[in-house]
Order: structure tokens, then C-alpha cells, then sequence
């Protein structure tokens, strides 16, 4: 368990230990979520991934894309 104090502007300063399981460094930018009554943080950028991945889940099947050599080739312009 690790303890922030919230400053006047209502900041916070995240512990380098969770800084560090939550794959985040200066600059970085993490979500706030509630889910079941409490506050849950991420790595914002891991989360847009997580759904760039779910959107697109439909579109690789269409596109008959399996793994990753698929998508290369796709890229680069040329037929599966």
C-alpha cells in the first residue's frame, strides 16, 4: 500500500513504485476510472491501445488477417 497527500490544487504525486507497475513516466497521462465503488488508475496510453486492439478485432477478420506478417504484408501494399 503506498500513501499521496492531495495539495491545495488537489494534486497528487503518484509513488515511484506505482509509477513504475503502472509503466508511466514524466509526461505520461493515466486515466481514472470507477468500477464497483472504487477509483482505478491506468496508463491512459495502454488503455487506448487495449481499445485500438477490440476495434479493430472486426476489421483484421474481414481483412483476413491472422498474425503479424499478415498485417506487414498488408502495409507494404501487397496481397495476403
Amino acid at each position: 500500500m503506498e500513501l499521496a497527500k492531495i495539495t491545495m490544487r488537489g494534486q497528487i504525486t503518484i509513488p515511484v513504485a506505482i509509477r513504475k507497475r503502472l509503466g508511466v513516466k514524466d509526461g505520461d497521462k493515466v486515466i481514472f476510472m470507477e468500477e464497483n465503488g472504487r477509483v482505478i488508475i491506468e496508463n491512459a496510453a495502454m488503455i487506448a491501445l487495449k481499445d485500438a486492439q477490440h476495434d479493430f478485432e472486426d476489421d483484421a477478420e474481414r481483412l483476413g488477417l491472422k498474425d503479424e506478417r499478415n498485417v506487414v504484408t498488408i502495409i507494404k501494399g501487397r496481397e495476403i
